[in-house]
Order: structure tokens, then sequence, then C-alpha cells
């Protein structure tokens, strides 16, 4: 009992909470002032979706409809139609950003990596028609975002 009232007579706690306060002052600082500063993302990160093109023009989405399908929300709608050479192009492409969860399960499942995920995370809308993507905005995104996306599908290559 002796040593518990000369603790609280000696205000030992306060003091120990001092000197860790008192430690922290001087270490480096944790915080980011973030609009100015960015701190660095992984190259896994799932952001906005975007559509990739070849280094040609060409879109790289050829209608297999396997991220529609495999989308656990129904977020993906896709329409296609044959081109005179044969092949399948896309006509609408939509992403009804409000009901996707960002689970990256349309990046894996295709083929030519032609939706992904880019490290965009700055995107916001006052609308929710604002957040309905469609070809043209997922191209531009993609169009925008390419460098980065190139190099994140690079460092995670390995891994895939």
């Amino acid at each position: 009992m002796s040593g518990g009232f000369a603790k609280s007579l000696l205000l030992m706690e306060f003091w120990r909470g001092l000197g860790l306060t008192f430690s922290y002052m001087f270490r480096k600082k944790a915080t980011v002032n973030f609009p100015h500063e960015k701190g660095p993302l992984s190259p896994r990160f799932r952001g906005e979706h975007a559509l990739r093109r070849y280094p040609n023009g060409e879109e790289r989405c050829i209608a297999c409809k396997l991220c529609e399908a495999v989308c656990p929300a129904q977020a993906i709608t896709i329409e296609a139609e044959p081109r005179p050479d044969g092949s399948r192009r896309t006509t609408r492409y939509d992403i009804d950003m409000t009901k996707c969860i960002y689970c990256g399960l349309c990046q894996e499942a295709c083929p030519v990596d032609a939706i992904v995920e880019g490290p965009n995370f700055e995107f916001a809308a006052e609308t929710r028609e604002e957040l309905l993507y469609d070809k043209e905005k997922l191209l531009l995104n993609g169009e925008r975002w390419e460098r980065a996306i190139a190099a994140n599908l690079a460092a995670d290559a390995p891994y895939r």
C-alpha cells in the first residue's frame, strides 16, 4: 500500500506520460501535407477504372465479357458487334461506379489487360450521373494514366 501511495503522491504516471510526449516531439513527423504531398501507393492499388489501348492506338478490349460476368456487383455492362475483319469490339462499355466495390476481379479476369483499376484515388462527383462511366471516359482515363498503369502492371507481373 505504501508503494502505491508514493507513486500517487509523486505523480509517476504523469511524469511517464510527459516523458513519452517529449520523446515524440523530437521524432520525424508522420503526417503528410496531403494536397501538396502524396504518400506512396502500392502497385496493386485499386483506384479509378480505365480502358487501355495498344501502342498502335487500337482498343485492347476484345468484348469477351469476362469482366461483366465476374463482377459481383453487376456494375459493368458491355455490348459488342463483330468488325469486318472478324474480330469483336465493344460498342458500349459502361461501369456504374456507384455499384462498384473495387474488388479488382474485372482486372484479374481480363485476358488482354484492357480494363484496369488505375492509381487515381482523387475522383469525386457532385451528382450520381457523373459516376456512370461510359467507354469514352474510360478510354480517356486509360490515356491519362497509361504510364503509371503500365509501370504498376510491370511491377506486379511476377506475382500474377
